[in-house]
């Protein structure tokens, strides 16, 4: 049985929009870009990512955010994680995040394991005799072993993901916000990952996930957010979200 907390606003978007502006042509090099830019010959267009989004997430939610590709469930993802700042409206985030947005993120090709968690531990704001401690259970849960010390160029889709995904989790962070990071693991490490996830829910942290499988959204999920073309369609219970999605395909 889950423990009771006493509930705040973990986060909210107040009509909160992303608009992104790029070229309404092809321009074949940088070279013809710069050229035309001095020329003004440059046409934009706007492309509206989210529009018009209200949302509030209470603390201990754990909410499955769901749509088709393209939607506008990662730029909401990044809004919430503080990479990405919004054109109109108000984003309001209370509490240390963690962050998987996308395979790879924050990780350095060249550097071993070892040094890109060390590294990824000065980014999130601790120091070093502190991911010391962590290391040796960071490297257990990722179940890397000697490959720790090797360049990450070598490593696997799943190998990248493992160690993301571990690094992230044993900062045991406020709100947790992965993007379909997961599914380029293996069977038994999603198992893992997912049991993880239900003990951040248990001891009272916020969830955001991004999946496009329907099962796994209502297993981890209290609620979901059915995002379309920018716009938000419905929030409510799970399953009811997952229902009225599918019933549009």
């Amino acid at each position: 049985m889950p423990q009771q907390f006493a509930t705040y606003k973990a986060i909210q978007l107040e009509n909160v929009g992303v608009r992104y502006r790029a070229p309404s042509e092809r321009i074949p090099s940088f070279k013809d870009f710069v050229i035309r830019w001095l020329q003004r010959k440059i046409k934009n267009k706007d492309f509206w990512a989210l529009q018009d989004i209200n949302l509030t997430i209470e603390q201990g939610e754990s909410l499955g955010l769901i749509g088709h590709n393209g939607a506008g469930k990662s730029t909401l993802l990044k809004l919430i994680a503080r990479v990405l700042r919004p054109t109109n409206g108000r984003v309001i985030v209370r509490g240390q995040v963690a962050p998987l947005l996308e395979f790879g993120a924050g990780f350095h090709p060249e550097l071993t394991g070892r040094e890109n968690v060390f590294l990824n531990g000065a980014i999130l704001g601790y120091k070093r005799k502190e991911m010391e401690e962590k290391f040796g259970r960071i490297v257990e849960f990722a179940e890397l072993g000697e490959f720790i010390d090797a360049p990450m160029r070598t490593y696997s889709s799943g190998m990248w993901a493992r160690l993301g995904f571990a690094v992230a989790t044993d900062i045991k962070p406020d709100i947790l916000i992965i993007d379909e990071i997961l599914s380029v693991g293996d069977e038994s490490f999603q198992r893992k990952s997912y049991a993880r996830m239900q003990e951040f829910i248990d001891r009272g942290a916020t969830l955001l996930f991004v999946s496009h499988s329907m099962q796994v959204v209502e297993a981890m999920c209290q609620k979901a957010a059915w995002i379309n073309h920018g716009h938000l369609m419905m929030v409510g219970k799970t399953s009811e979200v997952i229902q009225a999605y599918r019933e549009s395909q």
